[in-house]
């Protein structure tokens, strides 16, 4: 395995996922020779070409880098793939994102955050704590920072915040000096197979924390006793009986207010200007581990005040007193559920609509009842056909297989079009867009309909 100081030159087959584009930024910034492949353009991977970085669309062997010392790919690239193929067959190095992601951190403090929903926003919410205070940090995050526009930066201190993705165990490749985790709910069967190995694998994850580390999880997760750490702190919305909590929650003009309390200390009237419930959640973790570091309250206040949260996560693309437009990456019942809570928390007084797009079949099999029962929670509800990504279509599985299970009398089953032309004729006041697919490519133009 080549350690950091000999790549010299790395290529990326995935480049414009969330994650390889984090890394491709990071070599890019050490002035690393950075190309690489993905299947479509998208925003950003035209912001990866216009840094400097050279990415073609289409699996070309003349326009590999063939001079490449390791070349990394993602999970999701299949097997066959001919650049991948070629690259294998004439013995190049060839390793997953998760190799990458452990040499860049074997070597520095290390915050890692998991956790089966909730991980991308504490993520980002913990980077930009340590950013804003001046702290320091390098940031791999699964979204894009609404306060930076990047899902990557770096910094002189030798400390790595990074989003760690239980997808194919790859989490248990780091070695994290803090670790968070905020869910340990089924996901990701594929991989998996049971509920039962995603908890061993999050029990696996908490042994990788170096001795004289700390772990901060989610209050009453399942086999809890099993997570341990020389400090372990447990956090909650606003358990009594989790160490750090929330308290004296109070909402205004669409933000919240509110204290944290945790053993020995309390931090009062913290401010945070995104929606949901569970953001706030996620500020608890995020705030816990900022206490560890010692960094001062009034910075710790400042920062989270400050945070705008990530794209796609609870984001607004219209707010005003006639019309809220929301877009959000919820992609399982668990979030689907916090964020359909959280809205309502917010705007109690209006009718909430949710389009939902599934992602995967093999999730939507898997998790067709949970996917039922949050989006009972809202008032209507648009199902849109499950969006494939790296899976073939699976026999009788569909977004009817939620539908069929919900007991909300208000609800449908449209083609991307079909819904653009129900929006245009019902003007909803306030729309949830849900969903990891492509669905947030539908955002603008329900957004250019709903304000014509």
């Amino acid at each position: 395995m080549n350690r950091l100081d000999n790549i010299q030159n790395i290529y990326f087959i995935g480049i414009g996922g969330i994650g390889m584009s984090a890394l491709a930024r990071y070599f890019h910034a050490k002035g690393v020779k950075v190309s690489g492949y993905d299947r479509t353009r998208t925003p950003l991977t035209i912001e990866l070409e216009e840094s400097g970085i050279v990415v073609h669309y289409d699996e070309n062997l003349d326009e590999i880098a063939k001079e490449a010392n390791i070349v990394v790919y993602t999970p999701a690239v299949p097997a066959d793939h001919l650049e991948l193929v070629y690259y294998r067959e004439h013995n190049y190095e060839v390793v997953k994102r998760s190799d990458i992601l452990q040499i860049i951190t074997e070597s520095a403090f290390n915050i890692c955050v998991g956790g089966t929903h909730g991980k991308t926003t504490t993520t980002s919410m913990i980077a930009h704590i340590l950013r804003h205070s001046e702290y320091g940090c390098n940031a791999f995050l699964g979204g894009i920072s609404a306060n930076y526009n990047t899902n990557f930066w770096s910094s002189k201190n030798n400390v790595c915040v990074v989003e760690a993705d239980e997808y194919d165990r790859s989490f248990l490749k780091l070695v994290p000096d803090i670790a968070v985790i905020t869910a340990m709910d089924p996901d990701h069967l594929d991989i998996y197979g049971t509920a039962e190995e995603v908890e061993k694998a999050f029990i696996q994850f908490t042994q990788k924390v170096k001795p004289g580390g700390c772990l901060i999880s989610k209050y009453g997760l399942k086999r809890a006793s099993e997570l341990n750490a020389t400090y372990h702190y447990t956090y909650a919305f606003k358990d009594d009986t989790a160490d750090v909590r929330a308290a004296n929650i109070r909402v205004n003009n669409g933000s919240y207010t509110y204290d944290i309390r945790g053993k020995g200390w309390t931090l009062t009237n913290v401010v945070l200007n995104m929606g949901g419930l569970h953001n706030i959640e996620n500020s608890i973790a995020a705030i816990t581990v900022a206490k560890h570091l010692k960094i001062e309250d009034e910075k710790i206040k400042a920062a989270v005040e400050s945070f705008k949260g990530v794209k796609r996560r609870f984001e607004y693309h219209i707010k005003n007193e006639n019309q809220i437009l929301i877009d959000d990456y919820a992609h399982h019942p668990e979030e689907l559920k916090a964020l359909i809570s959280g809205v309502r928390s917010l705007f109690a007084d209006k009718k909430c609509t949710v389009i939902f797009q599934p992602h995967l079949y093999s999730r939507t099999n898997d998790l067709a009842d949970g996917f039922a029962e949050s989006l009972d929670m809202a008032d209507e509800v648009i199902l849109l056909p499950i969006y494939p990504a790296r899976e073939l279509p699976m026999p009788g599985v569909s977004s009817g297989m939620i539908t069929d299970r919900m007991k909300l009398k208000n609800k449908r089953l449209l083609t991307k079009e079909e819904m653009k032309n129900w929006v245009k004729e019902e003007k909803p006041s306030l729309i949830v867009m849900a969903g990891a697919g492509d669905i947030d490519a539908l955002v603008l133009p329900v957004k250019e309909i709903l304000e014509d």
